[in-house]
């Protein structure tokens, strides 16, 4: 009755196996996996690989894109890149000694995926251009019944990779409809749009308008900035990894994992740190307020981007270009 795909280890039913609700009518057939992932960002790929090297075979990966990557396959605006250290934005057990900067870019952390699927044999388990339209937990036979664009499946265990995302979070304007302008979400960045001398609005100030307004301020002829409450920005202090550091990380892996392992304990104890001793926020207030002082020497504006509220309350960014793009002429913090 059941027949193994060649091609990742997942069961088909045929078509005269009964359906969900039991009927035997010829649809779509079901196919029968242990495990259904949703997902191949970080989550959705590092759970399939930790599948496949514990000896498991009897599960697939549902993407609804053609390519790997979720949220670093989606979003690549101008300037995109990680705010946590290259060393440690990686799977444990499969470190990248070739990392080009410290805070690593859109293109390579998305390079870095797809070697890892390759390398861990995860590729022929995926199911492409396959979109979830529903999931139910069915009591009656104890498993997940799955519905798809490309077909439906039953699943023993479903793990959701799909993060929080996955989708623009597009902000309620009263009369955006009315705007006769060019519209679109950062995270679906229109490359094929030239900004050049071009009048543009970015509304908001968080992770990714940090970005790239640094990036897009110097084509445009004017950019309005519009910010509802100003983040608190510490430098990132991003650099080039020298070349006889990656060779070295290449040769002596212990190397970089004693690097990575001393960022990993710097950050848990800074935030350990914010947490019990309130000291230490104060500390790091005061550093972002030098910072802020230091970049922005025009009072009006340092005034708007100060924050009003406790360091921690809100995510803290990290940047070594926003402040200056904003004190160019061309710019209006709103």
């Amino acid at each position: 009755m059941f027949q193994h795909f060649a091609d990742g280890g997942s069961k088909t039913l045929s078509n005269t196996h009964p359906n969900n609700d039991g009927s035997s009518n010829g649809e779509t057939p079901v196919r029968y996996v242990h495990i259904a992932i949703l997902g191949t960002g970080f989550s959705g790929l590092g759970m399939a690989i930790r599948l496949k090297q514990s000896g498991e075979e009897d599960f697939v990966v549902i993407e609804r894109a053609t390519d790997i990557g979720g949220t670093w396959r989606d979003n690549t605006y101008p300037g995109c890149a990680c705010d946590i250290p290259s060393h440690l934005y990686s799977f444990s057990f499969a470190l990248n000694p070739h990392w080009s900067r410290a805070y690593s870019p859109q293109r390579e952390i998305r390079s870095y995926l797809r070697h890892c699927a390759r390398r861990f044999g995860i590729i022929p388990h995926i199911r492409w251009n396959t979109e979830l339209s529903d999931a139910s937990w069915k009591e009656d036979d104890q498993r997940w019944h799955i519905t798809t664009t490309q077909g439906r499946f039953i699943a023993d265990i479903l793990i959701l990779g799909n993060g929080p995302l996955s989708e623009p979070s597009l902000p309620s304007i009263p009369g955006i409809e009315r705007f006769e302008g060019v519209l679109f979400h950062s995270a679906r960045w229109k490359h094929d749009y030239d900004l050049s001398g071009k009048r543009v609005a970015v509304i908001g100030t968080g992770a990714s308008a940090i970005q790239f307004v640094p990036h897009i301020q110097p084509l445009v002829r004017q950019l309005f900035l519009f910010q509802r409450t100003p983040p608190w920005i510490l430098p990132r202090r991003d650099h080039t990894i020298p070349s006889w550091q990656r060779a070295m990380f290449s040769l002596l892996p212990v190397t970089q994992r004693f690097m990575r392992s001393r960022i990993y304990w710097r950050n848990e104890l800074t935030a350990l740190g914010f947490v019990y001793r309130p000291t230490m926020i104060e500390s790091g207030m005061q550093l972002a307020l030098r910072y802020l002082t230091k970049q922005v020497p025009d009072q009006v504006l340092r005034a708007k981007l100060t924050p009003n509220y406790t360091m921690g309350c809100k995510r803290v960014l990290l940047s070594d270009d926003f402040y200056p793009a904003l004190t160019q002429p061309n710019v209006e913090l709103i």
